[in-house]
C-alpha cells in the first residue's frame, strides 16, 4: 500500500522563554508534544528531541507521570501518552463537536472516495482533530495529531482567509516544494482568490504531487474554528476534477457548521 505520508513527525520546538514564571509549563507541553512523533521514549530521548537536559527532563517526565499525564512500561521503563492525555483529548473533542461531525466526514469521504480532514489552527500550524483515510490503494494520510505548517496546507489557507489572525513568523515562510507560497504578497493575493470563490486549493504545495481542497466551518457565533479538506495523489484530483470536489466539500462545511450551530 502507497501511503502518502504528512511530512514526518512534529518534534517540540521550544524558544526562548523571556518570562521565567511560564518555563516549566512551556517545557511540560514541549515534552507532552514531543510524543505527537513517536510512542515510546525514554527521558534521555526526550531530552534530546526537545533540548532539555536529561537532569530536567527527568524531573518533567515523573511530574506528569505523577498525574497521569505520561504511563510507563514497566518491562522497557519507556513512556507514552497516558490516561489523563486521553481523557483530556477526548473531552476537548466532544465540547468543539468534532466527533459529532464524524457522520458528515464519512459522508464526505464515501461521497467521494478521497481522504478527509478536521484541523484547527493552532499558532502557525495546523492540528489535524479527525481523519478519514481514503479506501484508494494509493491515498493521503496523516493522523490525528499531525501538524502542518498554515501557509501550505489547503486547511491552514481556509482558516486564514476567513477571519484567521496572520502569521506571526517572518518571510520567508518556510518552503517545502517549488510550488510553497513563502512571501505575504504571494500568500494574500491566494487569500483573496480562496475569499472569492469560498474554497481554498493546496496546489502541491506542501508535499509534491499531492493537492487538497478545503473550507471553513463556522460555530453558532459565525466564527470560524475549523476547516474540512479532501486531500489526495494530483493525478486524482486533476483540473477537470477539482471543481466538483471543491463543490462537495463546501457543501459538506455547510452542513457541519449547521449541525455545529444547533449543538451550541
Amino acid at each position: 500500500m502507497n501511503d502518502f505520508d504528512a511530512g514526518g513527525p512534529v518534534s517540540a520546538r521550544p524558544g526562548a522563554d523571556p518570562k521565567p514564571g511560564t518555563r516549566t509549563v512551556d517545557r511540560s507541553v514541549a515534552v507532552l508534544r514531543s510524543f505527537e512523533g513517536t510512542a515510546r521514549q525514554t527521558p534521555t530521548e526526550i531530552a534530546h528531541r526537545v533540548g532539555l537536559s536529561v537532569s530536567t527532563a527527568h524531573r518533567i517526565v515523573h511530574a506528569l507521570h505523577a498525574t497521569g499525564m505520561l504511563g510507563q512500561d514497566p518491562a522497557t521503563e519507556r513512556y507514552f501518552l497516558g490516561p489523563t492525555t486521553a481523557i483530556l483529548g477526548r473531552l476537548a473533542l466532544e465540547r468543539m463537536g468534532a466527533t459529532l461531525l464524524q457522520p458528515e466526514l464519512t459522508a464526505l469521504r464515501d461521497g467521494t472516495g478521497e481522504a478527509v480532514s478536521l484541523g484547527v489552527r493552532t499558532g502557525d500550524e495546523v492540528a489535524v482533530l479527525l481523519h478519514l483515510p481514503s479506501a484508494h490503494p494509493l491515498r493521503y494520510v496523516q493522523p490525528p495529531g499531525d501538524r502542518n505548517p498554515v501557509h501550505a496546507c489547503a486547511m491552514g489557507k481556509a482558516l486564514l482567509a476567513f477571519g484567521g489572525e496572520p502569521l506571526a513568523g517572518g518571510e520567508p515562510y518556510d518552503r517545502y516544494t517549488p510550488a510553497t507560497l513563502t512571501t505575504r504578497a504571494a500568500l494574500d493575493a491566494d487569500l483573496a482568490r480562496v475569499r472569492d470563490r469560498g474554497h481554498a486549493v493546496n496546489d502541491e504545495e506542501r508535499l509534491a504531487g499531492v493537492r487538497a481542497v478545503a473550507a471553513p466551518v463556522r460555530d453558532g457565533g459565525g466564527r470560524v474554528f475549523a476547516a474540512v479538506a479532501l486531500q489526495g495523489p494530483a493525478v486524482r484530483f486533476g483540473d477537470d476534477r477539482l471543481p466538483a470536489l471543491a463543490e462537495a466539500v463546501v457543501a459538506a462545511a455547510g452542513r457541519l457548521t449547521d449541525l455545529h450551530r444547533h449543538l451550541s
